[in-house]
C-alpha cells in the first residue's frame, strides 16, 4: 500500500472541494480503490501504488483547471475524469481570445475596439498609454493582461500604483497609519484583482509583495525588473512624477499608463504629465499610445451620454 499527502497551496478547500465535501465525494466516486481524507488544505490519499499515481495526475490536474478558470463544478469533474481529452479543448477554441477567467468562472476579455487594440499592443510594445473617459475599461483590461502574465509566469510581479493627488494635505486627517489612509484611494485597484484572483490567492501574493499596490511617491528610488507595472490615474501625476515613474522601468518589464485628460485634478492641467507624455512619447519605438472614446464605454448606457454632454460643454456646443 501507498500513502500520500496533497496540499491545496493557496487554495481554499472549501471552495476546491465544496460545500460538505460534495465535489470531493464526486471524485472519491471515480477512485473506489483509495482511501482518501481530507483535513483543512491536505488530502491523505492511501491505496496501490499504480492507483496512487493515477489519482495524483488527474487530481493535480484537476487543481491546474481550477487555477486557470477559478471555478470547478461536478460537471467539470465528471467531464474530465471520463473525456480525458476535455481539458485540452476547454482551452481551445473561443478561450483563445479570453485574458484570464474571473473568480466567478466568467471569463474577461476585452470587449471594445480599443481594448482589443491595447491587447495586442501589449504584444509588441513595452510602455503602452492609454487615454480616454472613465468606463471605457483602460484600467480593467490592463490588469487582466497583468494577473495573465503572473500567471503565465512572464513577470515575476505586479505592481500597480496611483498618485495620490486627491486625498492631499486632507489625507493627514484621515484615521489610520499611512496604508489605512491610502487603501480606500487604491481601492478599485484592489476590487478588479479581487474580480480575478481569488481570494486566499489574492492575500497571498499581497503578504509576500508578489503584487504591490503603493501610491506613485514609494516608485521614486526603485528599479523594476520582470514586473507588469500599471500606472492608474496618469493625468494627475505631475511633469516630474511622471519622468520618475517611467524611468523605473527595468529589464524584461512592461509599463501600462492610464488616464482620463478630461478629470484632472492638479492646480494647473498644463502639469499633468500623462499630456506631455502622449506629445513626446507618440511614434517611439516600442512605445503604444492608445485613445479610447465614449465608443468604449462599457457600464451603463448613461454613461456615455454623460461623457457626451461634458465634451459638447466644453467644446462650446
Amino acid at each position: 500500500m501507498t500513502e500520500i499527502v496533497i496540499f491545496l497551496e493557496d487554495i481554499d478547500p472549501v471552495v476546491f472541494f465544496g460545500t460538505n465535501n460534495t465535489l470531493l465525494d464526486k471524485i472519491r466516486t471515480f477512485f473506489p480503490k483509495i482511501k482518501i481524507l481530507s483535513r483543512g488544505n491536505e488530502l491523505k490519499c492511501l491505496g496501490e501504488e499504480s492507483e496512487i499515481t493515477l489519482f495524483a495526475e488527474k487530481f493535480n490536474e484537476l487543481i491546474d483547471y481550477y487555477r486557470k478558470y477559478n471555478r470547478i463544478e461536478e460537471q467539470d469533474i465528471e467531464k474530465y475524469l471520463t473525456d480525458p481529452e476535455h481539458m485540452r479543448t476547454a482551452s481551445s477554441g473561443d478561450f483563445e481570445q479570453i485574458l484570464v477567467f474571473g473568480t466567478s468562472g466568467k471569463p474577461v476579455r476585452a470587449r471594445t475596439v480599443n481594448q482589443l487594440v491595447l491587447v495586442n499592443d501589449y504584444r509588441e510594445n513595452d510602455l503602452i498609454i492609454a487615454e480616454g473617459p472613465a468606463g471605457t475599461g483602460k484600467t480593467y483590461t490592463s490588469i487582466a493582461l497583468a494577473v495573465r502574465a503572473l500567471k503565465d509566469r512572464e513577470v515575476k510581479r505586479i505592481v500597480l500604483t496611483r498618485p495620490a493627488v486627491e486625498a492631499g494635505e486632507r489625507l493627514g486627517f484621515l484615521p489610520g497609519d499611512m496604508k489605512e489612509k491610502l487603501d480606500p484611494y487604491l481601492q478599485p485597484l484592489y476590487d478588479a484583482l479581487h474580480d480575478m484572483i481569488p481570494f486566499k490567492k489574492l492575500e497571498t501574493w499581497l503578504e509576500d509583495e508578489t503584487i504591490q499596490i503603493a501610491p506613485l511617491a514609494f516608485m521614486r528610488g526603485r528599479t523594476l525588473e520582470s514586473a507588469f507595472v500599471i500606472l492608474d490615474e496618469a493625468q494627475n501625476a505631475t511633469i516630474s512624477q511622471l519622468k520618475m515613474f517611467l524611468t523605473r522601468m527595468g529589464v524584461n518589464s512592461k509599463f501600462i499608463m492610464t488616464g482620463d485628460s478630461t478629470q484632472i485634478d492638479l492646480p494647473k492641467k498644463s502639469e499633468s504629465g500623462l499630456l506631455q507624455a502622449m506629445r513626446i512619447l507618440r511614434g517611439i519605438e516600442g512605445v503604444s499610445v492608445i485613445k479610447f472614446d465614449e465608443r468604449d464605454i462599457v457600464r451603463h448606457k448613461l454613461v456615455k451620454k454623460i461623457v457626451k454632454a461634458y465634451e459638447e460643454e466644453e467644446n462650446g456646443k
